[in-house]
């Protein structure tokens, strides 16, 4: 164990991320609880130290102790990190708020947007669990969850409105081969981690569509001017987007052959249907939900968003992805910081 204060931990949520983050806690702080939805999902992990449905091959350490049952896991605890997916994040964090102990910290580790409100997922939480420390935290970075995992080099960053807070969290998540730094700024770590998923779907569609290089590194760079727009409109400082959870992450995503979002585009540039490609993932796929979110806020604050408004057309109504790209390359030439 890392020198430093032991947290009693639980991580919300067993898919690849969550299972990753609870064997990391698991090795800075000991036993930490990890609630799985699925029944499955716990009984493998209890007889094979595995979680073959999300992180196949990783093994499992004694110290992580998988439940089903959500009170058990949470009560008493001093930190709470949720890595649930994000339409299933106020239904979670719902029935987990009879059984926070008073001032634990939580932390969202939720990628997204909430389609119904538009609520970053932290906006979500302190909805549901107002009595946390100075409202949730949220932490994000460019971090496949394997390679997490395995314990190779990774970072990420988190935030918290309370910078005390923040570097609590900071000296939790911290190991020997996962560095994490701390911010204040929340609103610009989520936005960032939201619509990067968004992004990595465009992304992934120039790579199936065999646009080349010189396509991709157009997208990325467009797109996270895109998300810098939104993001500082939204209140975000626009240094956060050129930190993990901004570039960071966004060329990981929109790069790596890990990436669940970059494979559904790649898939969509092919000529699959979204309905045939979701029916045949296990895993969630962010940015599919998201776009919807994102073109819905595009609408609401008047923030230009094309990439995000083209990827929701595709995924949402059908349109053609060569009609979509014909359509960005066709709009009024403008200055690059425009």
């Amino acid at each position: 164990m890392v020198a430093g204060v032991a947290e009693k931990v639980a991580v919300v949520g067993a898919g690849s991320w969550g299972t990753a983050i609870a064997v990391l806690l698991g090795q800075r702080h000991g036993e930490v609880s990890l609630w799985a939805h699925e029944p499955a999902v716990v009984s493998q992990i209890l007889e094979t130290r595995e979680n073959g449905a999300f992180l196949p091959g990783i093994a499992i350490p004694e110290m992580v102790v998988p439940t089903n049952d959500l009170a058990a896991a949470v009560a008493g605890k001093t930190i709470v990190a949720f890595v649930v997916p994000s339409d299933r994040l106020r239904e979670v964090a719902s029935r987990c708020a009879p059984f926070l102990a008073p001032g634990c910290c939580v932390v969202s580790l939720t990628k997204g947007l909430e389609t119904s409100s538009l609520h970053r997922m932290t906006e979500l939480l302190e909805e549901l669990l107002p009595g946390t420390i100075s409202g949730p935290a949220v932490l994000s970075g460019p971090t496949f969850a394997r390679e997490v995992a395995e314990g190779k080099p990774s970072g990420a960053t988190v935030a918290a409105r309370d910078i005390a807070v923040a570097r609590r969290l900071q000296d939790a998540f911290s190991g020997s081969r996962f560095r994490v730094y701390a911010e204040t700024d929340v609103v610009g770590i989520e936005v960032g981690g939201a619509l990067k998923n968004v992004m990595a779907i465009a992304a992934g569609m120039c790579d199936g569509l065999g646009f080349g290089h010189n396509a991709r590194a157009l997208l990325i760079s467009r797109g996270l001017a895109e998300i810098t727009r939104v993001g500082v409109y939204l209140g975000a400082h626009p240094q956060t987007f050129s930190g993990l959870a901004g570039l960071g992450d966004l060329v990981l995503t929109c790069t790596g052959d890990q990436s669940r979002n970059r494979t559904v585009g790649i898939r969509l540039g092919r000529g699959e249907k979204i309905a045939d490609i979701l029916s045949g993932m296990t895993m969630v796929a962010e940015g599919v939900n998201t776009a919807k979110a994102a073109f819905a806020l595009a609408q609401r604050t008047g923030v230009p968003m094309p990439i995000s408004e083209q990827v929701y057309r595709i995924l949402h109504e059908g349109k053609e992805v060569r009609a979509a790209v014909s359509e960005l390359f066709a709009r009024d030439l403008k200055m690059e910081r425009e």
